[in-house]
């Protein structure tokens, strides 16, 4: 099986994986209570979910040893159209002609945006400086969606977390570059270094906002923005930190607008769709 069928397989694991785990954490007690991550480790459902990820992890990675980003990532994007039909059956999630509408933009918009930007091989290390600048931004932006979500409507919060999540996400992606320089060196110089240290703070804190964007019960902006965060996150500290020159033709950075204008557009509709106004009461 090539790249293109390991990046399926990892795209339903991935959908499968979030519905699970999204039913589990909607039979958990509140998000902010000190019980939360205790109870969801103990629902067989959240369970299935979390090997369903693991999947999904190595299905990726398979897929990137036999194709390139650009064709791997949109592929595994495809997980929100996975994902929504998935979600009507096992939490009666309620998708209308809004959400799938949404969800094609996001799915477009995060396809152009990776094919488009082509960046040019940078620096393999950045300054120490340059790392504290970059994770300070991404903590304030992670924050700032935080409690912007805490403030907002159902499916505003499923969405403002989803993208503290992915924003956490991309960054741990930036950081593992640095880490697997290390992991050769040893068990010392991993211990050592400021990247296993980053990576365990931004899986963490990853992990907590998705499953704080799924407890809600709107799953179709959750997934959507922590797609779409992830993805973007990459690409702009791959820029900053790595000095990656996007290689773009005047076509190519037309086609870059075009796609973060397509990816907002779906944002909006998953945001104001029908999936709105479902309850965590639908579950029980």
């Amino acid at each position: 099986m090539g790249a293109t069928g390991w990046a399926l397989l990892s795209a339903f694991f991935a959908g499968l994986g979030v519905v699970l785990q999204q039913k589990g954490t909607m039979e958990a007690p509140d998000a902010g209570s000190a019980g939360f991550v205790a109870a969801i480790l103990q629902k067989p459902v959240w369970l299935a979910g979390g090997a369903c990820q693991l999947g999904c992890w190595v299905c990726q990675g398979i897929a990137l040893t036999k194709g390139p980003l650009s064709l791997v990532q949109p592929i595994i994007s495809l997980q929100i159209v996975i994902a929504l039909p998935l979600g009507v059956a096992i939490t009666g999630q309620r998708v209308g002609r809004r959400e799938w509408l949404g969800a094609a933009l996001v799915v477009a918009g995060i396809t152009a945006f990776v094919a488009a930007t082509n960046p040019a091989s940078g620096r393999s290390t950045a300054p120490a400086s340059v790392w504290l600048v970059a994770g300070g931004i991404v903590a304030a932006l992670t924050a700032l969606a935080a409690i912007a979500g805490a403030r907002s409507r159902p499916a505003m919060r499923a969405a403002f977390f989803g993208a503290s999540a992915g924003i956490l996400f991309g960054f741990q992606a930036a950081v593992m570059n640095v880490f697997v320089e290390v992991v050769p060196d040893g068990v010392g110089a991993i211990l050592s270094s400021w990247s296993t240290y980053a990576l365990i703070i931004s899986a963490l804190g990853g992990f907590y906002f998705l499953q704080s964007a799924l407890q809600v019960g709107v799953l179709a902006p959750a997934i959507a923005t922590s797609n779409a965060a992830c993805p973007i996150t990459s690409v702009v500290l791959g820029r900053l930190v790595f000095l990656e020159t996007p290689q773009r033709t005047t076509g190519g950075k037309v086609a870059s607008v075009v796609s973060v204008a397509l990816l907002l557009a779906g944002l909006v509709l998953l945001a104001r769709g029908e999936a709105g106004q479902h309850s965590r009461a639908a579950i029980a």
